[in-house]
């Protein structure tokens, strides 16, 4: 499954809304035959291929590109003191930090929050809507699906929406780097009963913990197991 951009934490106490579970499990399926047919060998050879200190280069770098849009939703959710630690990061690491391939932010004491546009109009109250699995994008749900609008036209700096090319590249470097650090996860999937629900159950517990700019039951040991599966 690709960007599968979280790990393994308990399951919620209640079932979630998923009307479209027969469409979801289907997109789910074509994700999955996407991935093992594609990402994930170029993946796989990404991270085999490319040291370690080049690919957390380009992760660094790709952060920070996002920076732009964290600001913007820092602000858009009444948050000014987040607003002014995102924007001191993208300073820094954007001239000091080499364009971002450094985090020079992190160790001064400013680390990384990230904001999207289904976060803040879950602030301003709008409802998340029913689970909905999109072919190549994965997990989310019909607010967060509607909030990646602006994502493609509100991006970061160097965002060409009219350039196919360009914009195909991009997605594609940033899916794979993603992608390579998540290699460890297919082994927790593996051991599920029912990956989808598994998948499902994760996405909205992580989603609500960032709603709500708190961790996940279960997120104090997520560093440890992260650093476990990446170390892999």
């Amino acid at each position: 499954m690709i960007l599968v951009l979280f790990l393994a934490h308990p399951a919620r106490a209640a079932p979630p809304s998923d009307p479209l579970e027969p469409f979801n499990r289907a997109m789910y399926t074509f994700n999955d035959v996407f991935d093992r047919a594609l990402v994930k060998p170029l993946a796989t050879g990404y991270r085999y291929v490319i040291p370690s200190p080049v690919r957390r280069g380009v992760g660094n770098f790709f952060n920070n590109l996002r920076e732009p849009t964290t600001f913007i939703n820092d602000l858009l959710q009444g948050k000014p003191a987040r607003a002014g630690q995102t924007l001191d990061r993208f300073l820094l690491n954007s001239s000091i930090g080499l364009f971002g391939l450094i985090d020079i932010a992190t160790p001064l004491g400013k680390p990384s929050h990230e904001e999207d546009y289904g976060q803040t109009l879950a602030v301003w109250g709008v409802p998340s809507g029913p689970y909905i699995v999109l072919p190549f994008l994965g997990p989310s749900t019909v607010r967060d699906s509607i909030a990646k609008i602006p994502e493609f036209y509100i991006a970061d700096p160097l965002w060409d929406p009219d350039n196919l090319t360009v914009t195909v590249t991009r997605f594609g470097l940033r899916l794979i780097d993603l992608r390579s650090k998540l290699l460890g996860v297919d082994r927790i999937l593996q051991m599920q009963v029912d990956p989808y629900l598994f998948l499902r159950e994760t996405y909205l517990q992580q989603r609500s913990a960032q709603i709500g700019d708190s961790a996940a039951p279960g997120a104090e040991h997520s560093g440890e197991l992260e650093k476990l599966l990446l170390e892999e």
